[in-house]
């Protein structure tokens, strides 16, 4: 077993938190504070807060696309709802019509040998229900024709019942496409503010918040942690062979692959290619499986992120975990400790 206890510049580190981060970019001697605040109303101090405030922007933007993933998935769940209640609706209805039909057919043979019995003009003419209400008329139909009855009537409420759930999941549908557009323009909102702050940074202030975002040149413990060849399942080696295959792909938001991934989805795509179904979001793949301690991460666990939930990375072994970072990165090993760690879930 190979020890991993004290990282290398590219070994364990915790993503820095605002206060981190500032004190991380200070010691790469970045130029000295200007005051100043960003269009969001949030106060920051020349080159050191502007950098604090991408990195907290980023963090907001996750959330915010954790919640855009789960709402997404939501309004496709319940468009399958929909199209199969809308389904089973369309058979009972067709089902209906043919015994309506029947009672016609029995009707119309009835009148043309001399009359219409006044039973199957009632059958005809009201409700099943509220025709079964007249117990006295039942007396004068034959079983065939009553059982016909009791099947229509139940066929008839199983079709209301059908539309009434149709239409509370169609109501439910049109509040869940509203709250994707909500989360879709908080989640835009935040980006193009971070992308505006940190594309007016000089260079070399771009490169020290990439390094300080990494934890490069961090001196943070980790346990020993075994390395790629200890996976421990099929599943776990053919997800991580997939998480590792996607490396250098690009982020995007609300992304499941195979061309571009946000965090979530780039462990869903991979644990896809192995067979097994994860949940959409971070904060769902945290409970889709065994929780183990971090001293016992296998090569194929989900590591979950800050105390919300809001990021997942692939252990892949050797103290690295596989992710997509944030909007304008690409798909990339960092440290597993890169940031604080609210879990770690073996599929």
């Amino acid at each position: 077993m190979v020890s991993h206890r004290r990282t290398s510049q590219r070994g364990q580190s915790t993503l820095a938190s605002v206060t981190v981060l500032s004190a991380a970019l200070a010691t790469a001697a970045l130029s000295a504070p200007q005051a100043g605040a960003d269009p969001a109303g949030h106060p920051h101090t020349g080159r050191e807060g502007t950098t604090a405030r991408v990195g907290a922007l980023y963090e907001e933007a996750e959330r915010a696309t954790e919640k855009y993933d789960g709402a997404t998935a939501r309004a496709k769940e319940l468009r399958r709802d929909v199209s199969a209640l809308q389904d089973r609706a369309a058979r009972t209805q067709e089902r209906v019509n043919r015994m309506r039909a029947r009672l016609g057919a029995v009707a119309a043979a009835q009148y043309r040998s001399g009359g219409l019995d006044p039973t199957l003009r009632l059958m005809l003419s009201e409700r099943p229900d509220s025709y079964l209400e007249k117990a006295s008329a039942l007396d004068r139909l034959s079983g065939t024709q009553a059982r016909e009855l009791h099947r229509l009537r139940a066929a008839t409420r199983d079709l209301e019942q059908q539309r009434r759930e149709a239409a509370r999941k169609l109501a439910e549908l049109e509040a869940v496409r509203a709250e994707v557009a909500r989360h879709k323009k908080d989640v835009l909102r935040k980006l193009a503010t971070a992308r505006r702050l940190l594309n007016a940074l000089p260079p070399h202030a771009r490169a020290a918040y990439d390094r300080a975002a990494r934890g490069d040149g961090r001196d943070t413990l980790v346990p020993d942690l075994p390395g790629p060849s200890a996976a421990g399942s099929g599943r776990a080696a053919a997800a991580v062979a997939a998480a590792r295959a996607a490396v250098g792909a690009p982020y995007a938001w609300g992304s499941t692959g195979p061309a571009a991934f946000d965090c979530s989805g780039l462990t869903q795509w991979a644990y896809a290619r192995a067979g097994v179904s994860l949940p959409r979001t971070s904060q769902a793949q945290r409970g889709a499986g065994r929780q183990v301690p971090l001293s016992e991460a296998r090569p194929g666990d989900l590591v979950i992120y800050r105390s919300d939930a809001s990021h997942v990375a692939m252990y892949v072994g050797n103290g690295q975990v596989v992710h997509a970072p944030h909007p304008g990165a690409r798909v990339r090993y960092d440290p597993v400790a890169m940031m604080p760690i609210a879990a770690v879930t073996r599929p």
